[in-house]
């Protein structure tokens, strides 16, 4: 057999590996793009899932600020940006017109470019003076990327 023969038959049984390995790693015995597809189909639902549990958490730490009054218009944000571990975050400035100290919950949603739900988050801002303002920093309970935008979700005052 000559050198040029034995590395014609090294690629064809390489070529048969890749195939067969491809194949395999397929359940459906499909190709091997929709195996891609299905494991990009699959990170996608996993990042609902996320985005579920984030939801629900905040739903609960909302729920349980006893006595709330909506106070969504008593509350600004202002643009998103990044913490040192990729995490969104956005300054949250809470104006109190009342005559007297009040506490603050501000669920804050993070969105991406068009307008799909990324993360939700919960920022507690505590004992804010009459007729006074504070501020307080939301993050994002995950790594996010792409353009983020910050948008008020709900807010109670007690």
């Amino acid at each position: 057999m000559t050198t040029k023969t034995a590395r014609g038959l090294w690629a064809v049984l390489l070529t048969t590996a890749v195939m067969a390995t491809a194949a395999a790693c397929s359940d459906d015995g499909g190709s091997a793009s929709s195996t891609a597809s299905k494991a990009a189909s699959a990170a996608a639902s996993r990042g609902s899932d996320v985005v579920a549990s984030a939801t629900a958490a905040a739903g609960e730490k909302m729920k349980n600020f006893k006595n709330g009054v909506n106070a969504k218009g008593d509350v600004a944000l202002s643009s998103t940006g990044t913490d040192g571990n990729g995490r969104a975050t956005a300054k949250v400035t809470v104006t109190n017109s009342a005559d007297s100290k009040k506490s603050y919950a501000v669920q804050v949603n993070f969105r991406d470019g068009s307008g799909n739900l990324l993360d939700t988050a919960v920022v507690t801002v505590d004992d804010v003076g009459a007729k006074s303002s504070k501020d307080a920093t939301v993050r994002s309970n995950r790594k996010l990327s792409g353009e983020v935008k910050a948008e008020v979700g709900q807010a109670l005052r007690h």
